[in-house]
């Protein structure tokens, strides 16, 4: 369970905490796009509606990481979560906390109306706000609860636990593998590792990438003088993968991350659109789109993937 020193923390930062280890957080776009001001680049990109997004975990104190761009309040300290909330309880909590966390735009001037009562109810999960979402050991069966409420999902992984993505029963919408570094030693340090051997279980998980069939992405997150280098190494992980997406993206200077990592760490969002091209290059992946907003930029395999990249959510 979550210390309730750690829950201060935590709901004092926007957490809404349920069950043993889950939470969900308003997430800067959604009040955005409720206000008309914008909309996140997953919705540029593959046409999810942001104002009807969860986002959430169920492992919100759980990681193998501790890595510097993190916008978590502190360090992590257990790799698993030992006393895992029931997948279906989950989700109906999660859809309750978000209920509670857009009600009050209802009272404001500048609120869409129609957006607002959408968001109301939601139909994207983004199982990535905290923690690493595989240390929680029932994710297939959470995915599958969230589908049965018809709602996809979107799962960020860091890749250290290749044996829960391949055991998987109920593959997300969108599975991402987030690769932030080259080479093995950039790894270690931009990822601070909890555990000995997370080089070689990120490259196992890259290794059955390619045959999920699900929507499946490759996101770096690029800070400056840490890991925006290597393209060659970079390509070569994406191509053991071949995703149908790559997204190429600026750390940003929020949260927890602001006591590790300066506001000059950041890239602009041309320093982004130039290295993505760059490993757009060594890979044979196609620079397809960019939200100058969020700093990234997005690669597509091909041609086919470039075309079918909002079928799933339109």
């Amino acid at each position: 369970m979550i210390p309730e020193d750690e829950k201060g923390v935590l709901r004092r930062q926007g957490y809404k905490l349920f069950g043993r280890n889950s939470s969900a957080k308003l997430c800067h776009w959604t009040k955005k796009s409720i206000y008309n001001e914008g909309v996140c680049y997953k919705e540029k990109f593959y046409g999810i509606k942001c104002h009807r997004c969860i986002q959430m975990t169920p492992a919100t104190n759980a990681c193998t990481h501790n890595c510097a761009f993190c916008w978590r309040a502190g360090d992590f300290s257990k790799i698993e979560v030992e006393d895992p909330d029931e997948p279906a309880g989950i989700v109906e909590a999660s859809i309750a906390a978000q209920k509670e966390i857009v009600s009050g735009f209802g009272g404001e001037a500048k609120t869409d109306r129609k957006k607002w009562e959408e968001a109301r109810n939601p139909k994207h999960a983004a199982i990535s706000l905290s923690g690493e979402p595989f240390a929680y050991p029932l994710m297939g069966e959470l995915v599958g609860e969230y589908a049965k409420k018809g709602m996809t999902t979107f799962v960020v992984t860091n890749g250290t636990f290749p044996e829960r993505v391949a055991g998987l029963g109920k593959l997300p919408t969108q599975l991402y593998v987030s690769v932030v570094a080259p080479d093995e030693k950039t790894y270690s340090k931009v990822c601070a590792p909890l555990i000995s051997d997370g080089w070689k279980r990120l490259n196992e998980t890259l290794g059955l990438f390619a045959d999920l069939k699900c929507r499946r992405v490759i996101r770096m997150t690029v800070v400056k003088g840490m890991n925006d280098f290597g393209a060659k190494g970079y390509a070569e992980l994406i191509r053991k993968a071949m995703p149908d997406f790559v997204e190429v993206k600026s750390y940003m200077h929020r949260g927890g991350s602001i006591k590790r990592l300066s506001a000059g760490s950041m890239l602009g969002h041309g320093e982004i659109a130039a290295f993505a091209r760059e490993v757009a290059g060594e890979s044979d992946y196609i620079f397809s789109d960019e939200s100058e907003p969020s700093r990234v930029a997005l690669l597509c395999r091909d041609g086919k993937a470039e075309k079918e990249r909002m079928m799933h959510f339109e």
